[in-house]
């Protein structure tokens, strides 16, 4: 059925004459966006079930305060400064710049929560987004199966293309020593902190903060962008494009801004996510501080860019063409 679907939008894609490219993804004349099959990946599958066998193990046998306190402390250090502003909003969208040692422990931190190395993250971020931008995206890059199916194609599988696309990382990342040595090690630097967390409190902090925060970051990372780009809240529509970013109020805390997925589809290049008043975005929060400290400059807002062609504003306000940006945050 997987591979139906598949080939239902692969049919499909043969009214298709030119595909879009991005700064990253560059398609040729032989390039399909449709063409290509879901596979199981091993490697990515049990990273994820040890861990999530390995934590659980950790709640049942150490149901501690100070392991649960551990496993709240370095989910929020690696979701918050690692992955959200440090892989997402730094070396992805460059939204703001920071000195190259900040850089690079940002993007440490974001390692950490177990996906991929930083040229894995910026490769399955933007081949994500180079599909979603063509008229035809397959069922897999834009989450279009339902739960359960979603959640085994995401968190264990992978779609690969029978005619890439060439994909481009720009030199000053790509050639980077410290990068370089991360993506060729990005399992083992959970190693450090995992002695860190013994010598403070065995195996407890370990399984806890660890394992199980792998875990819950992974499911909570596909979760996220599963709901996002299916349905809810939007203020803003990119029109002419087959996905849509939505948002998910509530979950700003939880998610530390990535929730406002819909105000990320409508303005990339922001630093801040939540736009609109009050939606809660500890992210740009974190940039912030950053930058009182003297170490964030050029923080980008939605009104650092022109418009994305086609996008228009929804929700409350008339569903009307955007003549101007957002204003930018003072």
């Amino acid at each position: 059925m997987v591979q139906d679907a598949v080939r239902d939008v692969q049919r499909q894609a043969e009214i298709m004459t030119t595909l879009l490219a991005t700064e990253r993804v560059l398609p040729d004349a032989r390039t399909s966006a449709t063409r290509g099959r879901i596979v199981w990946a091993p490697k990515k599958s049990l990273w994820f079930l040890a861990h999530a066998a390995l934590g659980l193990t950790g709640v049942i046998l150490f149901p501690q305060a100070d392991a649960f306190a551990a496993f709240l402390i370095t989910s929020a250090v690696t979701i918050c400064g690692g992955h959200s502003v440090g892989m997402h909003r730094l070396l992805i969208h460059r939204s703001f710049t920071a000195p190259l040692w900040l850089e690079r422990t940002l993007v440490w931190l974001g390692t950490l929560v177990g996906m991929a190395g930083p040229f894995g993250m910026i490769r399955a971020h933007d081949m994500r987004d180079w599909h979603q931008r063509q008229v035809i995206c397959p069922p897999h890059p834009s989450h279009a199966a339902g739960f359960w199916r979603d959640c085994w194609w995401q968190m264990h599988c992978e779609f690969r293309l029978d005619r890439p696309p060439v994909f481009r990382i720009e030199p000053d990342v790509a050639q980077d020593p410290v990068y370089r040595l991360i993506e060729r090690t990005w399992m083992a630097q959970q190693l450090p902190p995992a002695l860190l967390l013994w010598a403070m409190g065995g195996w407890a902090f370990v399984l806890w903060g660890i394992s199980l925060r792998i875990a819950v970051s992974l499911s909570g990372h596909w979760m996220v962008g599963h709901y996002a780009h299916r349905r809810g809240h939007q203020g803003w529509r990119v029109e002419g494009l087959p996905v849509q970013g939505y948002n998910l109020p509530g979950l700003g805390l939880l998610t530390f801004g990535e929730n406002w997925h819909g105000n990320h589809h409508a303005f990339p290049h922001s630093a801040r996510l939540g736009v609109d008043p009050g939606q809660t975005d500890p992210g740009y929060g974190f940039i912030r501080l950053l930058a009182a400290c003297g170490l964030a400059r050029d923080i980008r807002q939605p009104a650092s860019e022109p418009p994305r062609e086609g996008l228009v504003r929804v929700g409350q306000l008339p569903s009307v063409p955007v003549s101007a940006p957002v204003p930018a945050a003072s």
